[in-house]
């Protein structure tokens, strides 16, 4: 039996840590980084006595963020103890939300090779985040800096086939929540999660297969080749007669394999039971329908009104609206150049190269919108050639100086007095008289050559347009 009798089931859990001050139920800091155990409260330590306070900044950017998912928000949700004794958490239960969560029954739409697909989102539930375990030899060490941080789980349905699937809904998620500012999205830091639960079955069966959790990945390339190694570890399995343990899994990059964690729990086996130190949480239809009006347009809306508005290719669409600050840039280009196609080709083309390489990112470009919009419209006014423009547009990078300055002090404006153009054309002919016979014998290549000749008279200044209308009517002879 092939792998192509198989099909996988593919279900994410993304942990988003929100971009709060504060943790989820204490004053201490939220934020990244800081000496081991500084960011420390007693409330996040598990210390008696001490209860827990609900971040309002929190709610609002969970429920921002279920109503940008297209999940519907309940009016009234629970929080809950979910009990396990790891030394991450000091009190020995994680405070989430379990049957009653702030966001339910969503959905994401995404584009794949060329179309846009759909994924359901179960829920998306409100949760603290625990410590981190540092294992050293013998010993593990904990720092507690993470324990309290707000976290927003986004379950999804199990929709996905493929892990190019996954990981594509998985940076949409990511898009998402950068454009809502209520999450950095940085996956080395940790700041945003990906569990991944996979299950093969034969192709045609409706019984889904066990379920492993991948647990903690954080790359998307890393989502598609652990998902990719655990589908074939599970079919090999399967074909020499091997169960699936239902367990939680770790992906090692470097060996690209999956390795045993723990066997998974079931739900029940965390004792869930409603927080008794917070009340339900009860939202308004006000605080809704306010919180609504505030989203802005999302990544997906943006692409499109893109492909519409400006008529830009569908790739390039979803590229330059990759990042919020980046779609902002295109479109200020654009208005600025009113030449849209222009804007996205040096953007796309030129612009991301160079940041790349820079290890730049766009609001720290060197180039400014307006600096790349006064550049195409001097193309477009036939002020520079577009030969030129590209070594103003090095130049602009290297300097952040404007295009006009740069073009004013190295003497870079175009020839296009057809007179004068006429003049250095004579000049070419005159002195590759043979050449100019071939040409007219038969060996048009030589065109090529002519204007390789004037232009480089002409210091690569004269109007292109004009040397090859000049030289096909002087060449006629």
């Amino acid at each position: 039996m092939s792998y192509n009798d198989w099909e996988a089931v593919i279900g994410l859990e993304i942990h988003a840590q929100l971009l709060t001050a504060s943790k989820i139920f204490s004053s201490d800091s939220a934020h990244f980084g800081g000496a081991d155990n500084e960011h420390t409260h007693p409330v996040s330590l598990g210390m008696p006595g001490t209860l827990p306070v609900l971040n309002e900044l929190a709610v609002e950017y969970s429920a921002k963020t279920g109503l940008a998912l297209n999940c519907k928000i309940r009016k009234k949700s629970v929080f809950a103890r979910k009990n396990y004794f790891y030394p991450d958490l000091p009190k020995g239960y994680q405070i989430s939300q379990y049957d009653e969560p702030l966001c339910e029954a969503g959905f994401v739409d995404y584009f794949l090779d060329g179309e846009i697909r759909r994924v359901g989102i179960t829920r998306a539930h409100m949760e603290e985040d625990a410590g981190k375990s540092v294992h050293q030899g013998g010993f593990t060490l904990i720092n507690l800096n993470r324990a309290g941080v707000p976290l927003l789980e986004i379950v999804s349905e199990p929709d996905m086939k493929t892990p190019q699937e996954a990981a594509e809904y998985a940076r949409t998620v990511r898009k998402i929540l950068r454009y809502l500012n209520v999450c950095d999205g940085n996956l080395e830091e940790g700041s945003m999660r990906c569990d991944c639960n996979v299950s093969v079955r034969k192709k045609g069966e409706k019984k889904f297969g066990t379920k492993v959790e991948l647990k903690n990945i954080n790359s998307f390339r890393f989502v598609e080749k652990a998902i990719e190694y655990e589908i074939h570890r599970q079919i090999d399995c399967l074909e020499t007669g091997e169960k699936i343990q239902q367990e939680t899994r770790l992906y090692d990059p470097t060996k690209n394999r999956t390795v045993t964690m723990r066997l998974k729990e079931e739900a029940h086996d965390y004792r869930y039971f409603p927080d008794p130190d917070l009340l339900p949480l009860v939202v308004d239809d006000a605080w809704l329908a306010k919180l609504k009006s505030s989203l802005p347009e999302l990544p997906l809306a943006r692409a499109q009104r893109f492909q519409t508005e400006y008529q830009v290719p569908a790739y390039d669409s979803f590229v330059l609206t990759t990042e919020k600050a980046q779609a902002d840039f295109f479109e200020e280009v654009a208005h600025l150049s009113k030449n849209p196609k222009a804007a996205s080709n040096w953007i796309m083309t030129d612009l991301l190269r160079d940041l790349n390489d820079a290890k730049l990112e766009i609001e720290k470009s060197p180039v400014a919108a307006a600096d790349l919009a006064q550049l195409i419209l001097l193309i477009d006014s036939k002020e520079i050639s577009g030969k030129m423009a590209k070594d103003v547009f090095a130049e602009m990078f290297k300097t952040s100086k404007g295009p006009q300055e740069i073009v004013k002090s190295k003497g870079m404006s175009q020839i296009t007095d057809s007179s004068a153009i006429e003049k250095l054309v004579d000049e070419v002919l005159a002195a590759n008289a043979n050449s100019v016979n071939d040409y007219r014998a038969g060996k048009t290549k030589l065109f090529g050559f002519f204007v390789g000749q004037v232009m480089k008279a002409s210091k690569g200044q004269a109007n292109p347009e004009s040397v090859n209308q000049i030289l096909q009517a002087k060449l006629k002879g």
